[in-house]
């Protein structure tokens, strides 16, 4: 296998990036960037920690993070599974990005920054739910934002409305093949949708 061993081998094999790539990079919320990721209720939060790195999905049922200042967003971590992978990075390392998607799309809006994990009681009740209230807000603060080229979403037709997920193993399915079969996979699938409707905020 022949790998690339330093940045100018790369940047040969690509050359120079076009104008627009370098363009579109802002430091702070713009009106056009702002629309963009407050109307995106799904984006991907990547971190990095001691043991390596952690991309997780954020979805929300309205706008995904809140602006509260034009450098500084808020994500609320709602319910999960306590893994706590991407919290217990930014305690450790604050460095983040945040890729911001919209259901018909192909257009990506990239957040890279630095993030604290917040308790403040007023954060906290700020974004009640049903009565509910997230146990800790991730706030932002943005170093650079930009748009990210269509093409991913172009090739794999992301938004193009199929359904390809018959035959996938579910997660009790996985479960039960990590624990060599001792895990009871059906019943866990089995009870999921009621399990998520009650513990969903």
């Amino acid at each position: 296998m022949d790998y690339i061993k330093d940045v100018s081998e790369l940047e040969t094999i690509y050359g120079e990036p076009g104008e627009a790539s370098l363009l579109k990079v802002a430091h702070q919320m713009t009106p056009a960037y702002r629309k963009w990721i407050m109307t995106s209720r799904l984006c991907i939060l990547s971190t990095v920690g001691p043991d390596g790195t952690d991309g997780s999905p954020r979805g929300d049922v309205g706008a995904v993070v809140r602006e509260l200042d034009a450098q500084t967003l808020a994500m609320p971590d709602w319910r999960g599974n306590n893994r706590i992978d991407s919290l217990r990075n930014i305690v450790v390392d604050g460095r983040v990005s945040l890729m911001f998607m919209v259901p018909g799309s192909n257009n990506v809006v990239r957040v890279n920054g630095a993030a604290r994990v917040s308790v403040d009681a007023d954060l906290l009740v700020s974004f009640e739910q049903d009565g509910r209230h997230p146990r800790s807000v991730i706030v932002i603060k943005i170093a650079e934002i930009y748009s990210q080229c269509a093409r991913a979403l172009m090739r794999s037709a992301t938004w193009a409305g199929r359904d390809e997920s018959a035959g996938l193993p579910s997660i009790g399915e996985m479960l039960k093949e990590m624990s060599d079969g001792d895990f009871d996979g059906a019943g866990y699938d089995a009870a999921w949708g009621a399990r998520a409707a009650e513990t969903m905020w």
